[in-house]
């Protein structure tokens, strides 16, 4: 039968050849920061790197969709916890994760969120979280659209203005490219508050 994730990845991708490619990445961007596995990345790659100029509409097209898909997150946490977001947790195995967060939104608030949005971090874990500790919704959305924004911007950029080749070299180094952006993001936070 072969790995049931490696399926849902090819059929993600098969998408990048078809003409609804836009609107399977946008639906894949609401259902990836909700419940589903396969991050959006994996069709925003291929569908920037067959169009470069539309890079940054596929971008757009991305984030508009994860920000409603944490929307979705978001709802599900609040009033549909213990019916629906306790079962994806535990589908993913993100237990440990999720009983961390409360005390990371506590300390970091819109920033735990930002750099779950924008790193490998189970973004879907934050959205649901967020709805179930009852984070502020505005700055749930702001840090959201920031960190998420951020992510797949950079990626729809460095296909544009570097041309197809990057592909191979985001898809190699895209966590190792994340850890270093959200030290820099940190260390700039840090400033900020100590320096500045």
């Amino acid at each position: 039968m072969g790995n049931p994730i490696r399926r849902l990845y090819d059929w993600v991708l098969s998408f990048a050849e078809s003409r609804y490619g836009s609107w399977a990445l946008f639906l894949i961007a609401v259902a990836e920061s909700s419940f589903f596995p396969i991050p959006p990345d994996v069709l925003l790659i291929a569908l920037a790197v067959g169009a470069p100029e539309r890079s940054l509409f596929f971008a757009g097209v991305t984030t508009v969709g994860s920000l409603i898909g944490g929307v979705l997150g978001y709802i599900i946490g609040v009033q549909f916890y213990d019916w629906i977001g306790q079962p994806i947790i535990e589908f993913y195995g993100a237990q440990h994760h999720y009983n961390n967060v409360k005390d990371l939104y506590g300390r970091w608030d819109a920033m735990a969120v930002m750099i779950a949005a924008f790193t490998p971090i189970p973004y879907k874990v934050f959205t649901i979280a967020a709805g179930t500790f009852h984070i502020n919704f505005w700055v749930f959305m702001l840090a959201s659209a920031a960190g998420r924004g951020a992510r797949f911007f950079l990626v729809g950029a460095l296909i544009r203005w570097l041309g197809p080749e990057i592909k191979g070299f985001i898809e190699r180094y895209f966590n190792l490219l994340t850890v270093i952006f959200v030290i820099l993001l940190i260390g700039g936070f840090v400033v900020l508050k100590y320096v500045i």
